[in-house]
C-alpha cells in the first residue's frame, strides 16, 4: 500500500524542484515514479503533468520526446513509427496492456532506470541524450553510469536524426511478460553501429567490442562476444546461462534485419 499524504501540481519546474528538495520522502509523479504495488510512504507527491511536457517534437536534426509523454504516445506517434526502423514504437508496444501504456510515462521508464526497460534499449542503441532540469544535458549512456548527485527532473530524451537504421528484438515468456531480454542494433549511414542489451536483468549497456566485430563485418563473432562479454543475471524468468544464449540469437536476428533491409 502506498499512502500520500499530500497531493501538489506543480505550476512550474522551479516549484517542482523546490517541493522534491523539502523532504526526502516527496516523490515526483511522472518523468520519475512509477505508482506500484507495494509499501511506501510519500509525504507529498508531485504532479508535472501541467507543464507541458507530455509533447513529442519532430525537427529537422532530432525528436524530442517530452517525460510526460506516454508510453502509448511513444507507441503511436507517427514519427517514432517512421524513424529509425521504427524501434521505439515497438520497443514499447508488448509491454503490459494499452491501459498501463496510457498511464506509464516515458520519464518514469528513463529517469527510474529501471532493468527491464525496454525503451532504455532502444534509446540506447539510438545514442539518445537526456535533459535534466538540474544538470543540464548529457548522453543517455552517461546518464545510466552516472546519475545525477542531487535529485533531479528529467524534462525530456532527445535523439539525433542522424540517419541510423535500428532493429530491436525481445523474447518474453508471453505476450504482455517483461522481457528476458532485450537487443537492439543500430547504424549510421557513416556504419557507425551500437549495440545494447537490456533485461540482463540489469540495466541496459552497450557491449563496444561487438560494435567493432559488427563493424567488421563479423556478425557471429560479434553475437558471442555479445553473449560473453556483457553481465548477465539469473531471475524467476530466466537464468544468466540462458540469458547468455538468447544475446546471440537475439544479436544475429538485429543483424540479419539491418542487412536485409527489413529495418
Amino acid at each position: 500500500m502506498i499512502s500520500i499524504q499530500e497531493y501538489r501540481f506543480a505550476e512550474s519546474l522551479d516549484e517542482a524542484l523546490q517541493l522534491l528538495d523539502a523532504s526526502r520522502k516527496n516523490r515526483v509523479i511522472g518523468g520519475g515514479m512509477w505508482l506500484r504495488l507495494g509499501h511506501a510512504s510519500v509525504k507529498t507527491a508531485i504532479d508535472l503533468s501541467r507543464l507541458g511536457l507530455d509533447r513529442i517534437e519532430a525537427t529537422e536534426d532530432e525528436i524530442a520526446i517530452g517525460a510526460m509523454a506516454t508510453l502509448r504516445e511513444v507507441e503511436t506517434a507517427p514519427c517514432l513509427r517512421e524513424l529509425f526502423g521504427g524501434v521505439l514504437a515497438e520497443s514499447v508496444s508488448p509491454i503490459v496492456g494499452v491501459q498501463f501504456r496510457n498511464m506509464a510515462t516515458v520519464g518514469a521508464s528513463v529517469y527510474s532506470r529501471y532493468g527491464f526497460s525496454d525503451l532504455l534499449t532502444a534509446l540506447l542503441a539510438l545514442d539518445a541524450r537526456v535533459e535534466l532540469r538540474r544538470a543540464g544535458t548529457m548522453a543517455l549512456e552517461d546518464f545510466l553510469k552516472n546519475p545525477p548527485e542531487k535529485r533531479d527532473i528529467l524534462t525530456s530524451v532527445r535523439v539525433r536524426r542522424d540517419g541510423r537504421r535500428a532493429a530491436y528484438r525481445t523474447f518474453r515468456r508471453s505476450a504482455t511478460d517483461f522481457g528476458v531480454l532485450n537487443v537492439c542494433a543500430s547504424i549510421s549511414p557513416e556504419g557507425d553501429w551500437r549495440l545494447s542489451v537490456g533485461a540482463r536483468p540489469a540495466r541496459a549497456a552497450r557491449c563496444l567490442e561487438a560494435e567493432a566485430l559488427l563493424a567488421a563485418g563479423d556478425a557471429a563473432g560479434a553475437a558471442k562476444t555479445a553473449s560473453e562479454k556483457l553481465r548477465y543475471g539469473s531471475n524467476l524468468r530466466g537464468s544468466a546461462e540462458y540469458r547468455r544464449a538468447l544475446a546471440e540469437v537475439l544479436t544475429l536476428r538485429c543483424w540479419d534485419a539491418l542487412k536485409e533491409g527489413k529495418a
